[in-house]
C-alpha cells in the first residue's frame, strides 16, 4: 500500500488552489463540501469559479500564485494544467509545509483524491494507488446505489444521541442498541414520520435496551 488512507481536518483551516479554470472546478465541487477556507489563484477563472467567489465561498486572486500565498496553508492543489506551472506552485506549497497535490500527476503528489461517496457525515473513500480510475468509478456508482441518500441523516441523529446512549454498558448491549437502531428501525421511523420519528424510536430503542435482561 503505498497511499496510506487518513481523513484529514480542514476545518477553518486554509486550502489552495492554483488554477481556476474547468480542472481545478472538479476538486473545488469536492472542496467546498468541507469546511475548508478555500484560496484559488488563477489569471483566467471560469465563469463557474467566479461566481462561487461572488457568492463568498471561495477567495479569489485573479494572478497566479506566487512565493507566501501558500503560507499556513493545510493543502495545496496544483490544477493549472500545465507542467511547468504546476512544478512551480508545487515547490511554493511543499516550501510553505503544505500537502500538495498536481492533478494527474501521481508521482510528484504527497497525497491522492479518491472516489468519494458522500453521505455526510458518512463518507466512503475509494482509492485504486492511480492504477484504475475507471475500476474506482464503478465501485463508487455501486455503493452509491447501495448506500441510501437517509444514511447521512441517521448518523447525524445517532451522532447527537449518542451520549444518552452511553447509559448502556459498553459491549454486546449497546452494540444491539445500535445494530437495531442503523439496520432497520432508524430508518423505518425516518420514511414513516421524519427526523422527530427517528428521535421517538431512539429513546423507544434505548428504553427497551436498559428494561430488557442482556443475552
Amino acid at each position: 500500500m503505498r497511499h496510506f488512507p487518513v481523513f484529514l481536518n480542514v476545518a477553518g483551516r486554509r486550502v489552495v488552489v492554483s488554477g481556476a479554470g474547468e480542472c481545478a472546478v472538479a476538486k473545488l465541487r469536492l472542496l467546498l463540501k468541507t469546511e475548508a477556507n478555500i484560496a484559488v489563484y488563477g489569471a483566467d477563472p471560469t465563469d463557474q469559479v467566479v461566481q462561487w467567489a461572488k457568492e463568498g465561498k471561495i477567495l479569489l486572486a485573479e494572478r497566479p500564485l506566487e512565493v507566501g500565498d501558500a503560507i499556513c496553508a493545510a493543502m495545496l492543489y496544483a490544477a493549472n494544467e500545465d507542467e511547468i506551472e504546476d512544478a512551480r506552485v508545487a515547490a511554493i506549497g511543499r516550501a510553505a509545509g503544505a500537502l500538495t497535490n498536481i492533478v494527474d500527476n501521481l508521482d510528484d503528489s504527497a497525497f491522492i483524491t479518491p472516489a468519494i461517496v458522500d453521505r455526510d457525515p458518512v463518507t466512503v473513500a475509494i482509492g485504486t494507488e492511480g492504477a484504475a480510475p475507471v475500476l474506482a468509478r464503478r465501485i463508487k456508482a455501486d455503493l452509491e446505489e447501495r448506500l441510501p441518500s437517509s444514511l447521512g441523516i441517521l448518523a447525524r441523529i445517532g451522532q447527537a444521541f449518542r451520549r444518552r446512549a452511553n447509559m448502556l454498558p459498553q459491549g454486546r448491549m449497546r452494540r444491539d442498541f445500535w445494530s437495531r437502531y442503523y439496520e432497520g428501525a432508524g430508518d423505518a421511523a425516518l420514511q414513516a414520520g421524519g427526523e422527530d420519528a427517528v428521535r421517538s424510536t431512539l429513546n423507544d430503542l434505548l428504553t427497551d435496551a436498559i428494561e430488557t435482561r442482556p443475552r
